[in-house]
């Protein structure tokens, strides 16, 4: 198989030296053939760091387990292959009038990295996770046998697994719960605000009003303008349709240019017209839910345009009590640098816990930022941001990520070592190597 259709979507490491495909992979484990740190599953290439990595061994392409087996039209409860992309679920389910309760950023992750990285969406304040809706999964592991794995069954291991990024075995297959939506179209609404302190006064009651709700921060404005940007709440409009659209988009960027093509003319002129596209749904608007929530994927491999060196993806959350200081602080900390990021997006997270052993939200804020790969600057940068967020009694998202230290981590999630006392000996990411295995040792 090709190196280049097996990289991080950051591109700013490595791509997998060796993959081998799915059942070949399972042939091993089932042989108990596998040796260690040999294996992890790599799904449809869309984490941004090296958690989709292993350099020191092989990684899986799953996408050959890509079919939908069962689905249930009055209970909204699906069966299918662990390579299944999202917008073949949703595509699947949306006659039925039913939709994933929580999709990301993309539809183009598949159904077991959705449920690897327990995956947030824009409506953490009423749905929580994607493993929040994880009815079961099976796990094949290294000692040749495939575990059912549930809340009541194998509970250790379906804990471990949701949000385990791929480190417990290889899942085959799951069932989920979607939830039954009026339409797919989504009735959308911008609310202007000024600085991050209105933003943070109208938070809350945005999500108690919308299921859906994230706001975009014109990062690169300063002085007066500092923290403006748009409050972007949705709701499943009543009578709209129910046929999935086309996917993919009509744009692509068929090559990596030699440079950044992001340059801070572009970020400027692009914030602006953001600005005023979206500011025009002041009054709420029926909008297809493609562009609601996958607004990237209509160009696609966008990711090329920030060149060779890549981009590196900062998400970090913290507390409400905190929160009011450190994301000021935060995109201060970008803007003295000098760094522009092409999307910044500012939402609120919930209190609904995650069944998952490790799971990045957390109640109170998070904040995400792209930023194209300058070297050495870039990442002082971002050893700056983790330090505001871990004493802002934050976290720093790991399937974003692609350099933060063994220490960081471990602030961030304390509770790593059950994660490392169930994880697969035949199965081992770069980012873990480089976190808590250094940690554990």
């Amino acid at each position: 198989m090709a190196i280049e259709r097996f990289p991080s979507f950051g591109l700013a490491t490595p791509p997998a030296p060796r993959a081998i495909g799915a059942d070949e992979a399972i042939a091993l484990l089932k042989g108990g053939q596998a040796k260690p740190a040999s294996l992890l599953a790599y799904g449809n290439g869309r984490s941004y760091g090296d958690s989709c990595q292993n350099q020191a061994g092989a990684v899986v392409d799953m996408r050959s387990l890509n079919r939908i087996h069962a689905f249930n039209a009055e209970t909204g409860v699906l069966e299918a292959d662990a390579g299944v992309l999202l917008s073949d679920i949703i595509a699947h389910a949306a006659p039925y009038g039913f939709f994933p309760a929580v999709v990301p950023g993309t539809q183009f992750v598949t159904l077991g990295g959705a449920i690897a990285n327990d995956v947030h969406g824009k409506n953490h304040h009423r749905r929580g996770t994607f493993g929040c809706h994880v009815e079961s999964f099976t796990l094949l592991r290294s000692d040749g046998r495939t575990h059912r794995c549930s809340a009541t069954d194998n509970a250790r291991l379906f804990a471990a697994t949701i949000g385990g990024m791929g480190l417990t075995g290889l899942i085959l297959s799951a069932s989920i719960r979607l939830m039954r939506v009026h339409s797919l179209d989504i009735v959308e609404k911008a609310t202007p605000f000024r600085d991050l302190g209105e933003f943070f006064d109208l938070a809350e009651a945005a999500d108690q009003a919308n299921e859906y709700a994230v706001a975009w921060i014109d990062q690169l404005a300063g002085g007066r303008n500092s923290g403006r940007g748009l409050l972007l709440s949705g709701n499943h409009a009543e009578h709209g349709s129910h046929a999935a659209s086309r996917v993919g988009g009509n744009f692509s960027v068929p090559v990596q240019p030699p440079f950044n093509v992001l340059s801070r003319p572009f970020l400027t002129a692009f914030n602006a017209a953001y600005r005023w596209r979206k500011s025009r749904a002041t009054v709420p608007r029926r909008a297809g839910y493609q562009g609601f929530f996958f607004p990237l994927d209509g160009v696609r491999n966008w990711n090329r345009l920030y060149g060779p060196k890549g981009l590196f993806q900062h998400q970090s959350g913290m507390p409400e009590e905190t929160a009011r200081e450190a994301v000021p602080a935060l995109l201060a900390a970008a803007r003295k640098a000098g760094q522009g990021s092409f999307l910044t997006v500012l939402k609120r997270f919930g209190s609904i816990r995650s069944p998952a052993l490790l799971s990045f939200p957390r109640p109170g804020y998070t904040l995400t930022l792209d930023f194209p790969n300058k070297g050495a600057a870039t990442l002082t940068l971002l050893r700056e941001l983790d330090r505001i967020t871990v004493e802002a009694g934050g976290a720093v998202n790991p399937y974003k990520d692609a350099r933060m230290g063994a220490e960081i981590f471990a602030s961030s999630f304390p509770e790593w070592q059950r994660l490392e006392a169930l994880r697969d000996h035949a199965f081992m990411s770069d980012f873990w190597a480089r976190t808590a295995k250094r940690l554990d040792a």
